[in-house]
């Protein structure tokens, strides 16, 4: 087994370590932004590239369990899992890069390592020892125990874990996990344990002269830890110069073959073919004494450069609640940007406020409102996002509204999902004060009602989590198409509030109508409006398991339509050419149809 650490260390100017570890990878990094994550994913993708089976697991340093109750603005979004995991958002660029399937216990953190401790303490288990070694012994068993699970649906171990630790050197909070991995390269052998530090090397002053003191200082603070990294990735704006690559070999303790420029890229998909283009995988090769490969990155190279040619643009408006920070949307970014990909568009996010939308801004922010709205009626197609709480939901409604009037083209996730069941009910059925409880707990006609399993004590991991099955009720709907009219899908879930079950009748036979429905045929998972060109909403989050090979079927409708190119996509003979496509997907699906069309009449 090999194991690649990432570690993240705040420094003052953003360095980052990257640790990568034969059979298992541990990268530790700076702060946000830097590209540790992405580091990270792309090593795994030259990994899985040379046919190595890889799986990733990161630890954070905080003491909270998960990353289930915390604010969006403050840690970006929480990524689910299959297993019902609220994971770092990380773990989401590790499966979108790597196409794997992780568990929650491939996110490690204090809490846990800390639960799992006090637990075996309290049962006796360290047979009244002083409870202190057993901390870092206990994140080296379970990174062990987690690596060895795997994650591509084959059988059999992966052959290399990458590992990203989070925190800083130095920090309290941190030291257990760099005193474990300290201990855990020779727990494996050095033949197994490559450590990739990530540093940012930054342009000073006037004089435009690339400094390389911070990535000095980091790798210092780093072998001062008991960690020596092998390689350096080196962030930057522009190529570094040859002398500053020779100074840092010189002065980190590197050999020159061994340092990355990874200097900024058109996409993130460029990425992985620059660390290919550098020989960065033969460094891991050599390092990990894994036999040489030759690497199959074709796809993802013809991926990469598609999204630098296309340029005929879709433009979605994402109206949430948590746009201030790009991160607290990134599976539904990516998502579109998969399908974006796939549809020959180059995609233009507008974000807008939902809160702005509200009819208070009229006298309160009318310049913000105006704006607001008029990014709404310029796009093409519109997405409503999930979220908690009463702040923006009302412009989420409106939103719904608009859309459901006018004939755009509408993509509801979750609280999406919700707020367009409350506009129909009050708008079409009538019903005034048709809410959710919510945010109106004594709503006298609920359209949304909490989840009567559901812990109005607890918040943490008390959710509707995970993957979850929706049975289609017909296959003449857009969505089943978009799904290649399968019977039934298995999509992630994260929400406590669902459509009332006693407003269901009166909502469908007004042409609200729920085309996907959970197992038991009480619990709505998908709505399409009858007479419109695209409004569908789902329950669940399908952003969580779109993949750039394979993007998410409700995303690629949304697309599709604001573009003017779905009904060519959900036609019978369409869902044919992709089910018999290997993974049920064309790399160019509106390519392969239309040359279908052409090889037909001929």
């Amino acid at each position: 087994m090999k194991y690649v650490v990432i570690r993240v260390r705040r420094e003052p100017f953003n360095h980052s370590f990257i640790l990568i570890l034969a059979g298992w990878t541990v990268i530790y990094g700076v702060v946000s932004g830097l590209g540790k994550g992405v580091t990270a994913s792309s090593i795994g993708v030259l990994l899985k590239a040379g046919g190595w089976r890889v799986t990733s697991v990161k630890i954070d340093p905080y003491i909270n369990i998960d990353a289930g109750t915390m604010s969006p603005f403050e840690h970006g979004e929480v990524f689910v899992l299959d297993d019902g995991g609220e994971a770092d958002l990380d773990l989401g660029n590790y499966e979108r890069f790597v196409d794997s399937t992780l568990t929650r216990d491939h996110n490690i953190t204090t809490g846990k390592i800390y639960q799992a401790v006090i637990a075996k303490e309290r049962k006796g288990e360290y047979l009244g020892k002083t409870v202190i070694p057993h901390v870092t012994d206990e994140i080296q068993e379970w990174i062990e125990r987690v690596s060895k699970i795997p994650v591509d649906g084959m059988f059999g171990e992966p052959d290399v874990c990458i590992i990203e630790l989070g925190g800083t050197v130095g920090d309290i909070e941190s030291m257990p996990f760099i005193e474990a991995l300290r201990q855990f390269q020779f727990r494996v052998g050095s033949d197994n344990f490559c450590l990739v530090h990530v540093s940012l090397v930054p342009v000073v002053g006037a004089v435009g002269e690339q400094k390389t003191k911070p990535t000095q200082h980091s790798v210092q603070a780093l072998r001062s830890a008991g960690l020596s990294p092998h390689m350096l990735a080196c962030r930057s704006h522009a190529p570094l110069e040859q002398l500053v690559m020779d100074k840092l070999a010189l002065f980190c303790h590197v050999t020159s073959d061994c340092i990355l420029n990874l200097c900024d890229v058109s996409n993130i998909w460029h990425v992985p073919l620059v660390m290919q283009e550098q020989g960065g995988h033969l460094a891991i090769m050599r390092q990990l004494k894994l036999d040489f490969r030759k690497l199959d990155l074709e796809s993802w190279a013809h991926r990469a450069h598609k999204w630098d040619i296309v340029t005929e643009p879709v433009n979605i408006a994402i109206v949430g609640k948590y746009t201030g920070l790009g991160d607290s949307y990134l599976s539904v970014t990516k998502a579109l940007m998969h399908s974006a990909i796939a549809a020959e568009r180059k995609l233009n996010i507008i974000w807008v406020e939902a809160g702005l939308l509200e009819e208070t801004n009229i006298s309160e922010d009318p310049a913000g409102y105006a704006d607001a709205w008029d990014k709404v009626h310029g796009a093409d197609g519109i997405l409503v996002p999930g979220g908690f709480g009463e702040r923006g939901t009302e412009g989420k409604i409106l939103t719904a509204k608009y859309a459901r009037e006018n004939s755009v083209p509408f993509l509801g996730i979750c609280l999406g999902m919700q707020a367009a069941v409350i506009d129909f009910a009050r708008n079409v059925l009538g019903i005034k004060h048709a809410h959710s409880t919510e945010m109106m707990p004594n709503c006298p006609e609920p359209a949304i009602i909490f989840m009567p399993e559901g812990s109005t004590t607890h918040m943490g991991g008390t959710m509707r989590l995970g993957s979850r099955r929706t049975i289609f009720q017909t296959m003449d709907c857009k969505a089943a198409k978009l799904y290649n009219a399968v019977p039934f899908v298995d999509e992630r879930h994260r929400h406590r509030y669902e459509v009332n079950p006693e407003m269901v009748e009166r909502l469908e036979s007004a042409g609200c109508i729920f085309v996907g429905k959970d197992e038991t045929n009480q619990r709505m998972e998908i709505l399409e409006l009858e007479e419109h060109p695209f409004f569908v909403a789902t329950q669940y989050h399908p952003e969580y398991k779109s993949r750039p090979g394979r993007p998410s079927p409700p995303f690629m409708g949304l697309v599709l339509a604001a573009s003017g190119q779905l009904s060519e996509y959900i036609t019978s003979d369409a869902i044919y050419l992709r089910t018999s496509a290997p993974g049920g997907f064309l790399q160019s699906p509106l390519k392969a149809i239309k040359e279908h069309k052409k090889g037909n009449q001929q």
